[in-house]
């Protein structure tokens, strides 16, 4: 709408991106402000709370009753933010579009599973979770690999290691399936997921803005992308939305993202990481939910081998509560791990 007013009355600020991304930040934000606590108010009339496992910490009974799929708000915010602000012709809208509304469903699904059948049900299952995420990363991969780059791209170097071709297709889906897992699996703390994702899009929507600005792509050395510059309105709308979602989900927390916030969240940052040929660097900017995954992959793959387990539970917030820490020094302390890790990851960019 807002670049529309650029084109049909010469309103020249609407064609910069950064204005166009303030302003879906602005929408997005208050929009999931708003309905937050309408969403609060009917989910828990409808008694849409998420179990509380008998597995989990003794301390998380005390949030039986809490309304989930919270994600569903800050979703429709940043689409409907980005539909009023961004290009729509552009394929890399397009597909951050996609991505977020597939995983958003998937995680939607997986959410009502476990609400109707309750008593520690888990959901979907884990083969028929992964199934749908392939299929859904399958289609936005499809999408970009038409015209994207399909360079594969590392830290500190500043040329291509190698052309992926028709593999690329493959390594994007990884990409975005092993994200989205990551980011569910540390959804298990208020807050503990949604603030190093909002740091993690900050860094993301600076390497798609720059990757998408030939001048600054040039000085920095980095890969430049033609048109992917406009995929910034939408992390910048998306931030919005989980800031004021963080506003009802900070400790104690008034509402859960569910899956349906998890998935869509992880899917999102996968696919920002291809865009901007940042896909290995990831591994440092999502540092947080990689150490969880890790620390997962750890504690079956021991137990499977050695019938011992690494970390008294897993993933690895949950061990820290054993070790009798207090949720929010947990939370704060991995904010700040997002932080800096994400300091680094940008510091790169002046290392080629």
């Amino acid at each position: 709408m807002f670049y529309s007013l650029y084109n049909l009355f010469d309103i020249n600020i609407f064609q910069y991106i950064t204005v166009r991304a303030g302003i879906a930040f602005a929408i997005s934000f208050f929009i999931a402000l708003f309905l937050m606590p309408y969403f609060i108010k009917w989910a828990k009339k409808q008694k849409s709370s998420q179990p509380i496992y008998e597995l989990a910490p003794k301390t998380h009974q005390q949030k039986v009753g809490t309304p989930t799929m919270g994600g569903i708000v800050f979703v429709f915010s940043t689409v409907i933010a980005t539909l009023m602000t961004a290009k729509l012709n552009n394929i890399y809208v397009v597909g951050g579009l996609v991505v977020i509304i597939l995983f958003a469903l998937i995680g939607l699904q997986d959410d009502i599973s476990k609400i109707i059948k309750n008593k520690n049900s888990a959901g979907l299952s884990p083969r028929a979770k992964m199934i749908l995420q392939i299929i859904a990363s399958l289609f936005v991969g499809g999408l970009l690999l038409g015209g994207h780059d399909t360079m594969l791209y590392v830290p500190f170097y500043k040329n291509p290691l190698v052309d992926m071709q028709y593999f690329a297709l493959l390594f994007w889906i990884v990409v975005m399936v092993a994200s989205t897992n990551a980011v569910n699996l540390t959804d298990g703390l208020d807050g503990l997921a949604v603030v190093p994702s909002i740091i993690a899009f900050f860094t993301l929507g600076a390497l798609v803005y720059i990757a998408g600005n030939i001048v600054i792509s040039q000085y920095l050395l980095l890969p430049s992308i033609k048109n992917c510059g406009e995929l910034t309105i939408i992390v910048s709308a998306f931030v919005g939305s989980m800031i004021a979602f963080l506003w009802y989900n900070a400790h104690p927390a008034e509402v859960f993202m569910g899956d349906t916030g998890s998935l869509s969240i992880g899917g999102f940052m996968g696919y920002t990481a291809i865009v901007s040929k940042s896909e290995v660097l990831l591994l440092l900017i999502g540092f947080v939910f990689v150490m969880e995954t890790i620390s997962v992959i750890l504690q079956v793959g021991s137990f499977k081998l050695r019938q011992k387990r690494v970390f008294l539970m897993a993933p690895i917030h949950h061990h820290f509560e054993q070790l009798g820490w207090k949720e929010n020094k947990i939370i704060v302390r991995f904010w700040i791990i997002a932080f800096i890790t994400n300091l680094l990851a940008l510091l790169t960019l002046k290392v080629r």
